[in-house]
């Protein structure tokens, strides 16, 4: 079954997009079929409904009710493996 992500960070441009590939590389090695959709945080509460993980490049504090992970670590590549494992662990579920 196809596990719809959204990435998000302020603009839905820069973080997001390096986010979101190296999402799409992971997946790719791990046979993940995804949806990754970007969008800025702001949009997050319109468009969590189906998601099945969002994960942002800025800290968020609201519940949306969809597992959520800080993936800052894609960016600064520290603790870019523990990121990377949070997402396969909540997909795989």
């Amino acid at each position: 079954m196809k596990k719809r992500i959204l990435v998000a960070c302020g603009g839905a441009i820069a973080t997001s997009t390096v986010v979101a590939e190296k999402i799409r590389e992971l997946l790719k090695k791990e046979k993940i079929d995804a949806d990754i959709r970007q969008l800025r945080i702001s949009e997050l509460q319109s468009n969590k409904d189906n998601a099945d993980l969002i994960v942002t490049t800025a800290k968020v504090k609201k519940d949306y009710g969809v597992p959520l992970i800080h993936g800052v670590g894609f960016i600064t590549g520290i603790n870019q493996e523990k990121v990377e494992q949070q997402i396969l662990k909540e997909l795989k579920n």
